[in-house]
């Protein structure tokens, strides 16, 4: 079987660093799908605004990893301990596919694009192959009683975060909002390091809206070092 890309998704994230490790982690996130030009029809989309959130189809498009391996090591395990592939959601995966539901925020119709679905809570990549859309069911999809295996023993930490007034500075001047910088605390909070990382001195780097973001974290708390606008005004802010 063969398949090709049907659109793109668009959001804040030029690289994997940072993304939320699962869709609606970080409800509000806005995200974009683009389509291909040969699916551009309104018709393809119609009665899609009856329902409140989607299944994405995607492809782990970023991933130059090697052969499969059977056995992953899953953040929410710290890092370090070994799962079974299919016993969890890894990237790393003998096919790389993705799955991701998100809250359908509205659908725009375009002239430059053609109809654009507007999404919030995503954990997709910009630039993000999409294979297919379909529409959430409750009744089919929604299981309150599901057990969720060690998801369900391992509480994740969120860390607090401090951004200081020099570096939130340099962010409104860069064009970020608000609203913005709201959602970029909702990120860091969930702790984008590595979970095999832990090392107080060390500084990270996260690229959010055309914002390299440095950071450190110390116990349970996050600290912005600085703010540096990307080279060539790459993903400005507002165009995710």
């Amino acid at each position: 079987m063969e398949i090709s890309p049907i659109a793109h998704f668009h959001s804040p994230f030029p690289s994997k660093f940072g993304i939320p490790k699962q869709s609606g982690i970080i409800a509000d996130l806005p995200g974009r799908i683009v389509f291909e030009p040969a699916f551009r029809d309104a018709a393809a989309l119609r009665c899609l605004e009856e329902f409140s959130h989607l299944w994405i189809i995607w492809s782990f498009s970023a991933n130059r990893h090697a052969a499969f391996s059977p056995l992953v090591r899953p953040p929410r395990l710290g890092g370090n301990e070994r799962v079974g592939v299919f016993a969890s959601r890894s990237p790393y995966r003998p096919n790389p596919i993705g799955l991701s539901c998100v809250r359908l925020d509205r659908v725009e119709q375009t002239a430059a694009e053609g109809p654009v679905i507007h999404v919030l809570g995503a954990d997709l990549m910009d630039g993000t192959p999409v294979y297919d859309i379909k529409p959430y069911v409750s009744y089919a999809d929604s299981h309150p009683e599901a057990r969720s295996g060690f998801v369900d023993t391992r509480q994740w930490h969120r860390l607090s975060v401090h951004i200081p007034e020099e570096a939130e500075a340099t962010m409104r001047r860069l064009g970020f909002t608000e609203e913005m910088l709201r959602l970029l605390r909702s990120v860091l909070a969930e702790d984008p390091r590595p979970q095999y990382q832990r090392d107080p001195d060390r500084v990270y780097g996260m690229t959010f809206s055309g914002v390299d973001v440095r950071f450190r974290v110390s116990g349970d708390r996050l600290a912005v070092t600085g703010a540096l606008p990307l080279s060539g005004g790459e993903n400005q802010p507002g165009r995710s």
